[in-house]
């Protein structure tokens, strides 16, 4: 059962966190005001594209980099570890660390 000490934690982060968000709620829609006030309908709608299209490049930028991690660490740790359960008197769970370590390393250099 959940304790009541547990639950007012919960209800103080939950108030912090819609505290927060009303903050940036309000910094929002004064940026909005702002550039409406300034350069109108055009610069905010020039704002949302320059908004989407960061998205975008952040997005892709992250997918890159966990397709890369997948191609030079997971897969050639694992690789690399079970077969050196064959050739070595380690096994899988002794060997996925160094294996990862060594990939990760690759990893690092080559990029």
């Amino acid at each position: 059962m959940i304790s009541f000490d547990l639950l007012t934690r919960i209800s103080n982060i939950l108030d912090k966190a819609s505290g927060k968000a009303s903050e940036y709620s309000g910094l929002i829609s004064s940026v909005k005001g702002y550039i409406l006030e300034h350069f109108g309908n055009n610069g905010l709608y020039a704002a949302y594209i320059v908004l989407i299209i960061l998205a975008i490049i952040i997005i892709s930028r992250l997918v890159k980099i966990t397709f890369a991690a997948l191609k030079y660490l997971v897969i050639p740790a694992v690789t690399l570890a079970f077969l050196g359960t064959f050739f070595l008197p380690y096994s899988f769970i002794t060997m996925l660390p160094i294996t990862a370590t060594f990939c990760s390393l690759f990893l690092l250099f080559k990029t």
